[in-house]
């Protein structure tokens, strides 16, 4: 494993108060459009022992989300070649594994491509953000087998990408897409506002980081200062300017594909994430057009009066 790779996947925890450590994986069969969401976090209070949990949500073709929760258990940094092995999930190299409640998935990934980082790669080693991202597989093929309340389903052929946080806590509200636009195109965007004092008072900055015709963009390491994000939980989208190119991505977040979960900080405040594998994402750079329909993977967060209520649909 180079260098570049050993820093996007490495565990970053190592027993710290007021952290966060997440990895994800969002997939979607191409043919049905149903969609998978695995998340893996430990969360390291500020006041307390730290413990490990997680979810799946199973996006069915044909009916609302399902999801289940593993956990909370105590937490350990990591000592095994796993990055997660906790409650009976396990995230590790190209295999990802567990069960929640009527859910249980046994998955291998594989990624020849290099890391994209949605953040600048200098801020995730040296933790200059209260938060940061990197895609360490953004073009991920995954293979296996999912079982839904006794149900199997093969995963053969679904695509999607596997993803690390680390940070201080989620954001004060955000907006994040994945699109796979074929031929290992594929674009990830986060806006963001901090829930840091004084950053939170500004509007949401964008790091968008496109892999088109094979090549990494936009090459600045900076956020796009002039992008303009408009937030809400059916429809939102960003517009501006990047590198002189006109760029304008729009999601469309149907709330019966979408599931809204009560995320917990370190600092014990709470965020409510509308989340979907199943979203419509349309895209503009110029003159070049992309429409993902029914595989986006999108979702945000928002706090307070903003935020919708909290909608598990988990079976009864």
């Amino acid at each position: 494993m180079d260098d570049e790779k050993r820093s996007a996947v490495a565990p970053r925890w190592r027993g710290k108060a007021g952290r966060l450590e997440v990895w994800y994986a969002t997939l979607s069969d191409p043919l049905t459009r149903a969609g998978l969401w695995i998340h893996h976090e430990i969360v390291a209070p500020t006041s307390g022992a730290p413990y490990a949990h997680g979810w799946t949500t199973w996006f069915p073709s044909d009916g609302p989300p399902l999801t289940e929760r593993f956990g909370p258990v105590p937490a350990q940094p990591a000592s095994s070649a796993a990055w997660f092995d906790h409650a009976g999930a396990r995230a590790c190299p190209e295999e990802l594994s567990g069960r929640a409640g009527s859910l249980a998935w046994d998955l291998s990934w594989k990624d020849t491509g290099t890391p994209l980082w949605t953040f600048p790669r200098v801020a995730w080693e040296r933790e200059l953000l209260p938060g940061a991202q990197v895609v360490l597989a953004p073009t991920a093929d995954f293979a296996g087998s999912l079982t839904v309340d006794g149900t199997d389903h093969s995963v053969d052929g679904w695509r999607g990408a596997v993803a690390h946080i680390y940070g201080h806590g989620n954001a004060k509200r955000w907006g994040w897409i994945h699109a796979d636009l074929g031929d290992g195109d594929v674009v990830e965007a986060v806006a963001a506002v901090s829930h840091k004092p004084g950053l939170n008072r500004l509007a949401p900055l964008a790091f968008v980081r496109c892999r088109i015709d094979e090549k990494d963009w936009p090459t600045s390491v900076l956020p796009s200062l002039r992008m303009r994000t408009t937030l809400g939980v059916r429809h939102w989208q960003l517009e501006g300017r990047i590198g002189g190119r006109n760029v304008l991505i729009r999601v469309d977040q149907p709330p019966e594909r979408c599931v809204s979960l009560l995320y917990t900080d370190p600092d014990g405040g709470t965020v409510v994430c509308t989340n979907t594998e199943q979203a419509d994402i349309h895209i503009d750079i110029d003159d070049r057009h992309w429409s993902v329909l029914g595989t986006g993977h999108a979702e945000v967060g928002l706090r307070g009066a903003e935020a919708p209520a909290v909608n598990e649909r988990t079976p009864r």
